[in-house]
């Protein structure tokens, strides 16, 4: 390249002579002239320095980073025709400047389009990968469905030819016996016309003639009728005689056994003659009355008996009619009524003895107490007030002593566990509280060994905590005390010990026999020293169990899962249950498929003490229910429905409550010593302790009054579950039961009486004891109305807008105005309306106005009780 001057350049270059100038200047160069002459090394310097600047450096291979562009474009806008002046152009000029960069330049924005580009291929990948996968198992699904549909058609083909094949060879068979008997027929008929036939000139005699055999009687298909048989063989004999005296073929004769060999005649014959021997049928009528030995249990109903002796039911129904008897067809029977109409319809009856399968369960059952017992791990149950630790103090036992080593913590599958200590092993039951155990005991299960109370040393005895100590009692189970909560600021053992104390729970170190240990089930202070406790007050209690016998146990709790079927969760109290045995669990029986522990492991075996999760039972048993190991599968399917059926037919409750006036009764069938258990609930804490006292001075000689619940508030469903499970009796004293509890003792026969004056209730159960109640007046609960509103009219002052939700309500009946489930007003109603008219009574789910005389303190959310007197006889 030549020589140019800064002038030349900048034409050739396109840039103004004084911006070339500058850069020139930015360059180093001094160069003031515009016919200074640039040599090649100064233009090449001029060329580096504005790389440089354009692109910031350059890269190892002279490649710019950066790239400036700049243009300019020019443009001209014209105008319309402005009178006198012409056509108007305006020159536009438009200059555009960008500046490109290199992406490997940008650190942040290529490292995040590399990312972005990496995510994007994986994404890719991943999507073609499912594609791959997709059209795979679609391609195994066709070809899945393809073999099927071509298994199915080949064996709907195979299934038509062997269809075809069996009617071909019965085609065959019977044209081949169609033909046979034509050709019996073509015989027989040549043989009558040769009989028939005048007798000729005797022939000349070339042998000895052998004499013929008689005619072989004509085989009669099974389904020709006998009477229908004898008239053809009548008819085609003297048939065949006339045809013979004429000398004819006898085609009458073939047509008439095509007809018994096909379809007979749609008329009625009568039998003139009896069937030959060949085609008489093999049925013979019985000469006397079939005598059954019909198995009577305790009870059946009409229908099962009838089953039993093979007759139909409405004999059985007659044979009672006879007797006197009204019964319908799904009536239960006693033993003593089957058995008579039995032996009157003519059958042998033999009286099934109650139990008979059950006391071979109890021989082997007594047979198993008396082998060797060896010690046992005690079972525990964690009792006590809402929200004092009780699942703290679980969780963290679980977490310290099960789930070390466990990898992400332990997972419950059923509602027990064990703890390994250094001492030995302890089972805790993750029960709700002291609900589920007594409901437990009240079905007859006694599981729990010893029971821990629960107590905040922050909050001291609640409620519930007093209901756990009685519950506790009720059960003749021990107690531990463990003082929860001791790590916070407000923490007092010493008040919750002087609580316990006026609860009759005296420690140990006051000279009592109840052990108390202080924990904290954040920081684990005192864990140690409760299972310490729990183990010295199992070895007080000497726990053993016989090892080397078949298993026997309860059943916690029962489930049915998808894909498992009926799953039972089990404590095993004595024996080996091992995988495979065969299992009576209640009315359900079955095989052990499969055994897991806590932690969902499988085991093999499992000793007294130990919780397991069974599988392979016929259902879902119910929770309380005891468990066995039998020989076989047969006897324990035999015992299951022979429970099965009693219960179904006695529809009587597994237990029933006692009754206050039986306990004379009691005492003088039992002779000895009757405890009359009794659950008081009153109003308040005065009135609880008085009938308290005044109820337990009433204990004699023969009877001993033991109050082993009470309380202040409405009955519940715990109190009524506590009655059923120590057979007591319900005292509310100016309180009623909830719903709950209502339905419980509906269904169980729970003895419940309400009192509002305390020398009544007094009164009555001193005449119980003494056997000397007469008739009274009962209470009946006619309806109750629960106050929606409240309005006030000037004449009848508040008038209680009520919808009511039971029975009905009547005007002329007494009425008790209940708020939280505790009587504040007894008294008579003072008016009753429906809209604006005085109406009588008021049936449920109806609204209505109820105004009550001398109380105008109604509230909103008051219930209003409506009941009568009825004479009841004792």
């Amino acid at each position: 390249m030549s020589d140019v001057t800064v002038r030349q350049l900048a034409e050739v270059v396109g840039i103004p002579l004084d911006r070339l100038l500058a850069q020139l200047g930015d360059a180093g160069l001094e160069k003031n002239d515009a016919d200074a002459v640039l040599s090649d090394v100064e233009k090449l310097k001029l060329l580096t320095f504005l790389r440089h600047s354009h692109g910031r450096g350059q890269g190892e291979l002279g490649e710019p980073k950066r790239v400036t562009l700049q243009r300019r474009t020019v443009s001209e806008l014209r105008q319309g025709k402005i009178p006198g002046k012409g056509v108007k152009t305006i020159s536009v000029e438009v200059r555009k400047k960008r500046t490109y960069v290199k992406r490997s330049e940008l650190p942040e924005l290529s490292e995040q389009r590399l990312e972005a580009e990496k995510a994007r291929l994986a994404l890719e990948e991943q999507q073609r990968r499912e594609q791959e996968l997709l059209e795979a198992q679609r391609a195994q699904e066709e070809a899945r469905r393809k073999a099927e549909e071509e298994e199915r058609r080949r064996r709907e083909e195979a299934e038509r030819a062997a269809e075809e094949q069996r009617r071909r060879e019965e085609q065959a068979r019977l044209e081949e016996q169609r033909q046979r008997e034509e050709a019996e027929a073509r015989r027989l008929a040549e043989e009558q016309a040769q009989a028939a036939a005048p007798p000729a000139a005797e022939p000349p005699r070339k042998a000895k003639a052998k004499p013929s055999a008689p005619p072989r009687p004509v085989p009669i298909p099974a389904a020709v009728r006998p009477e229908l048989v004898a008239e053809a063989e009548e008819t085609r004999r003297g048939k065949k005689k006339a045809a013979g005296e004429r000398g004819k073929p006898h085609d009458e004769d073939l047509q008439e056994l095509e007809e018994l060999r096909g379809k007979p005649k749609k008329r009625k014959l009568k039998l003139t003659k009896a069937p030959p021997p060949e085609v008489r049928h093999g049925f013979e009528k019985p000469t006397g009355p079939i005598v059954r030995e019909v198995t009577v249990p305790q009870s059946i109903t009409v229908s099962d008996l009838a089953q039993r002796m093979s007759v139909k039911a409405t004999e059985v129904i007659k044979t009672l009619m006879g007797m006197g008897v009204m019964a319908t067809i799904n009536q239960v029977l006693d033993q003593d009524t089957a058995v008579l109409v039995v032996e009157e319809l003519g059958h042998k009856a033999i009286p099934q003895v109650e139990n008979v399968l059950e006391a071979e369960i109890m021989a082997t059952m007594n047979l198993a107490a008396q082998a060797k017992q060896a010690p046992r791990a005690p079972v525990v149950t964690i009792m006590g007030h809402v929200d004092h630790g009780k699942t703290s103090l679980l969780d963290y036992i679980r977490k310290s002593r099960v789930a070390a080593g466990e990898a992400g913590g332990i997972t419950q599958h059923i509602g027990a566990y064990q703890v390994k200590t250094s001492h030995g092993a302890v089972t805790f039951l993750d029960t709700p509280g002291h609900a589920a155990f007594t409901a437990m005991r009240a079905r007859g299960a006694k599981v729990t060994d010893i029971v821990v109370l629960v107590v905040a040393a922050d909050d001291g005895v609640m409620p519930q905590t007093r209901e756990a100590i009685e519950h506790a009692r009720a059960a003749n189970v021990p107690l531990v005390v463990a003082i929860n909560k001791i790590d916070k600021p407000d923490a007092d053992p010493e008040r919750v010990k002087q609580e316990l104390v006026a609860l009759q729970v005296v420690p140990e170190e006051w000279g009592g026999d109840t052990q108390f240990v202080n924990v904290s089930a954040k920081t684990g202070e005192g864990i140690e020293a409760l299972l310490d406790a729990i183990l010295v007050q199992a070895e007080v209690l000497e726990l053993k169990a016989p090892y080397d016998i078949p298993a026997t146990g309860v059943v916690l709790e029962s489930k049915l899962e998808k894909g498992r079927g009926p799953v039972a969760d089990i404590l095993v109290q004595a024996g080996q249950l091992r995988k495979g045995d065969f299992i009576l669990c209640g009315m359900e029986f079955g095989r052990v498929r499969a055994m897991f522990n806590e932690n969902g492991k499988p085991v093999k075996e499992a000793g007294p003490s130990t919780p397991v999760e069974v599988l392979g039972l016929s259902g879902a048993p119910n929770a309380g229910d005891e468990f066995i190991v039998v020989a076989d599968e047969r006897k324990a399917r035999e015992i299951a429905l022979s429970r099965e059926e009693r219960l179904r037919s006695s529809k009587l409750a597994a237990q029933q409550a006692t009754k206050l006036q039986d306990v004379f009764s009691r005492m003088e069938s039992s002779g000895e010593t009757v405890d009359l258990n009794v659950v008081i609930k009153a109003d308040v804490q005065g009135s609880l302790e008085a009938l308290r006292g005044a109820l337990t001075e009433l204990s004699t000689d023969k009877v001993k009054v033991k109050v082993i619940g009470g309380g202040v508030g409405g009955i519940s469903e715990t109190d009524a579950n506590l009655a059923l499970a120590s057979n007591a009796i319900i005292i509310g004293f100016n309180v009623r039961a909830d719903p709950g509890a209502r339905r419980l003792i509906e269904e169980r026969g729970i003895d419940v009486h309400y009192y509002s004056i305390i020398y009544e209730a007094i009164d009555e159960v001193k005449k119980s004891i003494s056997g000397l109640l007469e008739p009274e007046y009962k209470e009946q609960i006619v309806g109750n109305a629960e106050v929606r509103d409240v309005f006030r009219h000037p004449k009848f002052g508040a008038i209680a807008g009520c919808m009511v939700t039971e029975g009905q309500v009547r005007r002329n009946l007494p009425i008790r105005v209940l708020r939280d489930n505790v009587v504040i007003f007894e008294g008579q109603l003072d008016s009753l309306r429906r809209f604006k008219e005085d109406v009588m009574e008021v049936k449920a789910g109806m609204e209505c106005g109820i105004g009550i005389k001398n109380f105008n303190d109604v509230k909103i959310g008051d219930q209003i009780e409506v009941y009568e007197k009825v004479l009841v006889q004792r």
